[in-house]
């Protein structure tokens, strides 16, 4: 059952939306060659608590860290740790904030230094389908159509949308139904009512659509190792336009 949310519930969910928009805009600045992805993990556990919210992620189903950092093959999940960035890399960064008991959930994909023109062609055809999909977030839509147009953006550019992993919805817990594929066709799935929230997130991968999950059961990575890309916002359906939860 998909659970509407009240203009109550969103405001605290945009409260956390803004911790988790803030988090990332820290991040960002703090990407750089050398730098180690604990330490992005650990300035933003410290900037979350610090703004009065939980990061969502640590400790979920024992999750260790508080975001989740994926270099260049990792598609989502990636475990911050001891390495180091380098140039010419991309890094997904996936944060989860929870305030008052409800969460809100976003990433992007950002370039470590000069990055090949491919790793960013791919970064800007997924912001896009991101935001293809987002448009479609109005009342009286249906579910897929936002599904189809994320995958008809992505393909278009010759690109593959990963399957295994999809949009959720989102409120007093991280994951609440519907899922959200983002390949589909349109016209299909639940009417698209006002209330809704909805974490949309396209993964899409260079190459083939196929992941596999590594030995520590979280790190998720395209199955031919080719570059994969993630953006992602907490959107609120309403009667008029789709409303981002996880802006500044």
């Amino acid at each position: 059952m998909i659970i509407k949310k009240s203009a109550d519930e969103i405001a605290t969910m945009r409260r956390a939306g803004h911790i988790v928009a803030k988090t990332l805009e820290l991040i960002e600045k703090k990407i750089k060659p050398g730098v180690l992805t604990e330490q992005l993990d650990a300035a933003a556990e410290e900037f979350i608590r610090e703004s009065g919210a939980r990061p969502a992620f640590k400790g979920y189903k024992g999750f260790p860290a508080s975001i989740c950092a994926s270099l260049n093959e990792v598609v989502v999940h990636g475990i911050p740790g001891k390495r180091r960035l380098q140039e010419g890399d991309i890094i997904s960064i996936d944060v989860g904030a929870e305030v008052d008991g409800y969460y809100a959930d976003a990433a992007a994909t950002f370039p470590v230094g000069e990055i090949s023109a491919e790793a960013q062609r791919l970064m800007d055809v997924t912001k896009s389908s991101l935001e293809d999909g987002i448009a479609k977030c109005v009342e009286g839509n249906y579910l897929y159509d936002v599904s189809h147009a994320i995958q008809t953006r992505a393909e278009a550019a010759g690109y593959s949308v990963v399957r295994e992993f999809v949009g959720h919805g989102i409120g007093r817990a991280m994951h609440e139904e519907p899922q959200i594929p983002n390949f589909g066709s349109p016209g299909k799935g639940p009417r698209l009512q006002a209330g809704m929230v909805f974490a949309i997130e396209p993964m899409v991968n260079i190459g083939g659509y196929k992941v596999e999950i590594l030995q520590d059961d979280w790190t998720v990575v395209t199955a031919d190792r080719t570059l994969s890309a993630h953006f992602e916002h907490t959107v609120a359906i309403t009667g008029a336009e789709p409303v981002l939860l996880t802006v500044l």
